[in-house]
């Protein structure tokens, strides 16, 4: 049986290998990534969690959405993805730090938002790990789980058919929420975007 530090490895190893292409993988993603931080709806001064940041593509949307008093943090658990992140200028936008979304370094209720994209596939313990995230968020506070692509669209990319137990799913997915502390409020799985937004029950 694996153990979470075997799932950090794999995680690490396969995100090591692409990061310094990531970007050019996918260099029409920008206004997507924009438009999902727009849903957050987040105020000028809030505090935002990027959670499994990458090399930071949400993170001048992010800026922009607090303004400069907000407070912007991006967390990953590869290196070499921050690095990309440092490398492309994004650290301006926000304060990097490597850790692990499942076990972060943040005080309970410190936060207004988490932005996730393409994060909830790699959890390792899906429902503990979104109670991590909605521990850091006050109540009342939101939740983005985001891809630049739908399901449909991402399983065809990746050469695979979507199965009954994908958690993006909304029929799992609401419940997985419900069960780790946050309530689903909004479900979009199009072509060209997935995102959830739940939020924290007050």
């Amino acid at each position: 049986m694996r153990n979470m530090s075997d799932d950090h490895t794999h995680v690490q190893d396969f995100f090591a290998a692409r990061a310094a292409h990531w970007d050019s993988r996918f260099p029409d993603d920008g206004p997507a990534y924009a438009a999902a931080v727009a849903e957050l709806r987040l105020r000028e001064g809030a505090r935002v969690l990027d959670a499994g940041c990458g090399t930071g593509r949400a993170l001048a949307p992010l800026r922009d959405a607090v303004g400069p008093s907000g407070v912007v943090l991006g967390v990953d658990l590869t290196p070499a993805m921050l690095d990309a992140a440092v490398r492309a200028g994004r650290g301006l936008d926000g304060q990097l730090l490597l850790a692990d979304a499942a076990a972060l370094p943040l005080r309970s209720e410190s936060l207004d938002a988490v932005f996730a994209a393409g994060l909830i596939a790699h959890l390792p313990q899906p429902g503990e790990n979104l109670r991590e995230l909605a521990r850091v968020v006050r109540p009342g506070g939101t939740l983005a789980l985001f891809h630049p692509i739908g399901r449909a669209a991402l399983a065809a990319r990746q050469g695979r058919r979507i199965t009954p137990d994908d958690l993006r799913a909304e029929a799992g997915l609401g419940p997985l929420l419900a069960g780790s502390g946050w309530q689903l409020t909004s479900y979009v799985d199009e072509d060209a975007r997935f995102l959830a937004l739940a939020v924290r029950p007050i």
